[in-house]
């Protein structure tokens, strides 16, 4: 049984500020399309889900070339993003083909196209996905990994934010 679409009383603009008050990691999530192209978005939504076996969760819009592109692959990558790649970010989250025009990509073991010097390379299996209102979520299994320490680029309330490291005393 289905239930009910009741109306929410909370606006499209008002859910997106509130939401935006939680601070997030900025990764770029990549794929390939049937021929091979590479596809790709900054997304925000991703975290872990399990270390046994190693998941992650990864939330794409409906419309975008790179859902449609992972439904095809069953492969899909993430770069979680360092301080200094914000302008990487920002390729990747406009619209428009010429994302990976002069990036030299990396490219994982599984043959997924990842951002080079990206504090954490992630190749994932599709493992299950469903769609949620507006976007598919995805949960994913981490097939291979590269991780360097480093401080992330973080958005917060619509802006790019730095982290202040704290002393440990």
């Amino acid at each position: 049984m289905t239930a009910a679409r009741m109306p929410t009383g909370v606006d499209a603009a008002s859910f997106r500020r509130a939401v935006g008050q939680f601070a997030s990691g900025v990764t770029v999530v990549t794929t390939r399309n049937a021929a091979g192209h590479p596809l790709g978005m900054t997304v925000s939504a991703f975290c872990s889900v399990s270390l046994q076996p190693p998941l992650v969760l990864v939330c794409i819009d409906h419309r975008a070339d790179t859902n449609a592109g992972m439904r095809a692959r069953g492969l899909f990558g993430v770069s979680v993003l360092r301080v200094d790649q914000e302008e990487i970010s920002r390729r990747f989250a406009s619209p428009g083909r010429r994302k990976f025009h002069a990036l030299a990509l990396a490219e994982g073991a599984h043959g997924m196209p990842l951002v080079p010097g990206a504090l954490a390379q992630l190749e994932c299996r599709v493992r299950s996905f469903h769609e949620e209102g507006d976007h598919t979520v995805w949960v994913g299994e981490v097939i291979s990994l590269a991780a360097s320490p480093g401080l992330p680029l973080v958005h917060h309330a619509g802006a790019y934010r730095r982290l202040e490291p704290r002393d440990a005393g």
